[in-house]
């Protein structure tokens, strides 16, 4: 595990280090889940919908089916991180 030091500028905005960036395929406009977990902070790369659905058994699910999978597992997701 590598510890980069960063700081939080006045409107409580960090910058993700570009080499981070890069290796976890973080990019412009991308969403992120903060995850409080006690004294630490943890930044997740969200899934979106694409993603979710191309790990779903083609079960011929409309979209609103894929929309509330896709709601189940970060649900479980958020679980498991609260752990």
């Amino acid at each position: 595990m590598e510890a980069i030091k960063i700081k939080v500028l006045p409107k409580g905005q960090i910058t993700l280090p570009k080499k981070i960036r890069k290796a976890l395929g973080i990019r412009e406009g991308d969403a992120l889940v903060l995850i409080r977990r006690g004294e630490e902070v943890v930044l997740r790369k969200r899934k979106t919908l694409f993603e979710l659905a191309g790990s779903l058994p083609n079960l011929g699910l409309s979209l609103e089916e894929m929309r509330e999978k896709a709601l189940e597992e970060i649900a479980r997701e958020r679980e498991k991180d609260l752990r």
